[in-house]
């Protein structure tokens, strides 16, 4: 499905404000940039949401003797594991699947996605 950029960047704020482990709420002027470059990039929000899942799954999967982290703050928190990881491998999409329901089931909460624009 092609979104236009109002859309796409709609789309996407809702998705990453929805996250679990994010402080934003609503978008700020620079995750509102960011998401317009990505969206200038051609990066579809199928990529962006695995860079997502990724992410989350990694914070609730340390080690849990680690330091605690913060709560995500920015959109770019996902742009080097979206640019150095994602846009460079191709996940199955089995194992994305299997990795959003573990992740939602231990974290009890839906992980936003975009189903219908794939």
């Amino acid at each position: 499905m092609n979104l236009d950029r109002a859309d796409y960047l709609k789309r996407l704020l809702d998705r990453y404000c929805g996250l679990p482990h994010t402080a934003a709420r609503r978008p700020s002027s620079n995750d509102r940039r960011l998401a317009g470059q990505l969206f200038d990039r051609g990066i579809s929000l199928e990529d962006i949401e695995t860079a997502f899942l990724l992410a989350i799954a990694r914070r609730i999967y340390r080690q849990p003797e680690a330091t605690p982290l913060t709560p995500i703050r920015s959109l770019a928190y996902f742009v080097p594991l979206l640019d150095e990881e994602v846009l460079l491998t191709h996940y199955d999409p089995g194992y994305i699947a299997y990795l959003r329901h573990k992740v939602e089931r231990d974290l009890n909460v839906q992980i936003p996605t975009g189903g219908e624009d794939r």
